[in-house]
């Protein structure tokens, strides 16, 4: 049995191999930072009717440890088809087994996207999509970050922008903006040709291409949290935002969402900006309507469960989703997406996964074309 992540995104260290039924790993914390919680893993070698256990044994320390509490593996003999493999959790660690069907498999924290993937969905927009790359930012480590534009009309007033995977292990969100750019290719979407007829739509795919490349959870390759970072981006340790902010002062912001993954609760979810300084009942009623179109459309999203509400003033506006409404007085959410499943509409196979994220990204494109005429 051979044990390998010397590839995109792959994160694991072995402790012993020796037991195939108890195999002993860890996960590789986040360079230049303490934390980690992804992992990414190739298993070779395995005899098909042999049952074989693993067991993540620093999960205890990670930096969401709480969370793996009804959380399941996924893995794939493909990396095309991923499934859910049963987990347990404790103080050693956590583990889960299979018996393989195949001599090879993968094992993840959630479904990768990968930079390969990454590539071919840029060419994507711009091939199918209509999109256009107005302005390319480079990672510390000399990865390009592109920002699409998709423009339609030259008298579009408004300017809606969605950025994804800030933090690099939250793969779902590129899934998203995956989601996303295929829409934008359909040819007979009324909806989503009203929408642009009256906005341009910026998109950032990947925000840390760094840190997703390298296996981290949370940070870029100087070991910074890019959602932090909003106050004090800089070109040296923090160049993503630095160019992101950049660009959106030349262009101006009337709508943001930032894509984003939560370890611990089991739900699609929004977060807002009701404690901002500034925070006005126009905001509230956009906020609110956003919400409950996203309900009414079908898509898989609740408002019951979430982050606490942030009181009066008390925002932490180093965040992107607080930084870019304050600063631009606009709509702006952080939309979550769960590692485990939205257990409103719970998917045991899968979890939540690749697929459900694009739909999801499809859903708020409907809500942005029905709201575009009152974000101003």
């Amino acid at each position: 049995m051979k044990i390998s992540s010397d590839f995109d995104s792959g994160n694991i260290e072995v402790i012993d191999a020796s037991n195939p039924h108890q195999v002993l790993l860890a996960m590789r914390p986040d360079l230049k930072s303490h934390h980690f919680q992804w992992f990414h893993f190739k298993v070779e070698g395995l005899k098909q009717g042999e049952r074989y256990g693993f067991s993540l044994t620093n999960a205890p320390q990670s930096a969401y440890s709480h969370a793996w509490t009804g959380y399941n593996a996924v893995a794939s003999y493909d990396q095309v088809n991923w499934f859910r493999v049963p987990s347990s959790f404790d103080e050693k660690g956590l583990h889960f087994s299979l018996e393989p069907t195949h001599e090879q498999i993968w094992f993840a924290y959630f479904e990768p996207y990968s930079r390969a993937r990454h590539d071919w969905l840029v060419s994507e927009a711009l091939d199918k999509a209509g999109a256009e790359v107005v302005a390319i930012g480079k990672s510390i480590e000399g990865r390009e970050i592109p920002l699409l534009c998709i423009s339609r009309n030259p008298n579009a007033k408004r300017k809606v922008w969605i950025i994804a995977q800030q933090h690099p292990g939250e793969h779902m969100a590129e899934w998203y903006m995956e989601g996303v750019i295929e829409r934008l290719q359909k040819g007979d979407d009324t909806e989503l040709d009203a929408l642009l007829q009256k906005a341009d739509l910026y998109l950032v795919p990947n925000m840390n291409p760094d840190g997703a490349f390298r296996g981290h959870l949370r940070t870029n390759a100087a070991g910074k949290d890019l959602n932090r970072a909003w106050q004090s981006a800089n070109d040296t340790e923090t160049p993503e935002v630095f160019f992101v902010q950049q660009q959106m002062r030349k262009i101006g912001v009337d709508l943001f969402l930032d894509i984003h993954g939560d370890e611990e609760i089991p739900h699609v979810f929004t977060a807002g900006c009701e404690g901002n300084p500034g925070y006005s009942p126009r905001l509230e009623f956009l906020e609110s309507e956003f919400r409950q179109r996203l309900v009414a459309v079908g898509a898989e999203f609740q408002t019951q469960f979430g982050y606490p509400r942030d009181e009066p003033g008390q925002a932490n506006t180093t965040l992107a989703c607080n930084a870019v409404g304050m600063a631009f007085d606009c709509l702006s959410f952080t939309i979550e997406m769960p590692f485990k499943d939205h257990d409103d509409n719970p998917h045991p196979h899968t979890g939540w996964n690749g697929a459900r994220s694009k739909r999801l990204g499809k859903d708020v494109l409907s809500v942005i074309a029905a709201m575009v005429d009152r974000l101003r």
